[in-house]
């Protein structure tokens, strides 16, 4: 019973992991300036990633495998927010300024 319930909750978790990938694409080709991509792409991309190699550890079980998925987890959880941080702030350096709205002809006339 415990293993129907760890893989029912494991595959829950691969698919809307695979969700969340998805609608980051998404956003990363809607949005227009490269901040709110950035944003798109690194919160989708942390969420996406816990998702999946949580499915993976589930689904692996109690073994040294479920160790070394915990261990690219733990790595990429710091290093995604911080090369997303670190575009962000390579691009405000670079003089890159984010879309406002204002200028831009409104759709309600």
């Amino acid at each position: 019973m415990v293993d129907i319930v760890l893989d029912w909750v494991s595959w829950l978790m691969l698919l809307s992991g695979g969700l969340v990938a998805v609608i980051g694409g998404i956003g990363l080709l809607r949005f227009p300036d490269i901040y709110t991509r950035l944003h798109a792409g690194g919160m989708t991309d942390t969420l996406c990633m816990l998702l999946i190699i949580g499915g993976l550890i589930l689904q692996s079980g109690l073994s040294i495998l479920s160790i070394k998925l915990a261990l690219i987890l733990l790595f990429m959880l710091f290093t995604a927010p911080t090369a997303a941080h670190a575009l962000a702030r390579a691009a405000m350096v670079d003089g890159v300024e984010p879309q406002t709205g204002e200028g831009e002809p409104s759709s309600n006339t």
